[in-house]
């Protein structure tokens, strides 16, 4: 690994990667940052949810699963509309509810209410555009970014908690990537260092975390899946 002030680097084949995401994910746990009571926390809990979900895993691919993934966060924002359930149809048959009602108030001379509702009825139309527009991007976004972005510029990932991009070079026995992870906080970006140091000095093989499968066997008609092996170091004879 090297560290620079761009952040943490390893180059090496896809388990060297996995292995690279696994390591910053544990110190930033060490940290407490998972945590929404700790200090970290209270400011990242979120965002390191979404940084564990993104990080490449053993059992995924970068051209599919790391792909897709990076598309889905680098998505527009859902709008105000969208957040509350409504789509452009609706907002603007509710603008035209609300320009009704502001006509009425005029003919009653309630000047105030009038102007109230026309504003309400202006905010509408511009919900109704807003999501509609949101939309529109999203279609794009997702052909672009995954046909076309992802063969000119990195696999990437970027929160207030982490940035962070892939690059791939060379295919089959030559494959290789380069993995890059920076902490956005600085102060934590040096506990995240101390952390790593340990590992590297404390620990002689990673394991990689590997997703477990048992939907297999209990596909197969009258199968279950293998019972948990029992721990006989606690054994005794008499």
């Amino acid at each position: 690994m090297e560290e620079s002030i761009s952040g943490f680097k390893t180059r090496g084949d896809w388990g060297d990667v996995v292995e690279h995401g696994e390591r910053i994910t544990h110190a930033l746990r060490d940290a407490g940052v998972h945590d929404p009571d700790a200090d970290y926390g209270a400011r990242f809990a979120r965002a390191f949810e979404e940084w564990d979900e993104w990080r490449p895993k053993a059992h995924e691919t970068l051209e599919s699963d790391v792909s897709e993934k990076t598309a889905d966060q680098a998505s527009v924002e859902e709008g105000k509309g969208e957040q509350a359930g409504k789509g452009p149809d609706e907002d603007i048959k509710t603008a035209g509810e609300k320009l009704s009602e502001s006509y009425e108030a005029l003919e009653d001379d309630d000047a105030g209410n009038a102007v109230d509702t026309w504003k309400e009825s202006v905010d509408y139309v511009a919900r109704a555009a807003d999501t509609a527009g949101r939309k529109a991007l999203r279609r794009v976004e997702d052909t672009v970014y995954q046909r076309v972005m992802t063969q000119l510029a990195p696999y990437y990932f970027d929160n207030e908690l982490v940035s962070a991009n892939i690059q791939q070079s060379g295919r089959g026995e030559g494959e290789e990537f380069v993995f890059e992870v920076n902490v956005n906080d600085d102060l934590l970006k040096d506990d995240v260092s101390d952390s790593l140091a340990e590992y590297e000095d404390e620990v002689d093989r990673w394991h990689v975390e590997v997703e477990k499968d048992t939907a297999t066997a209990e596909a197969i008609e009258g199968a279950e899946p293998p019972p948990e092996p029992e721990d006989n170091s606690k054994s005794t004879t008499n």
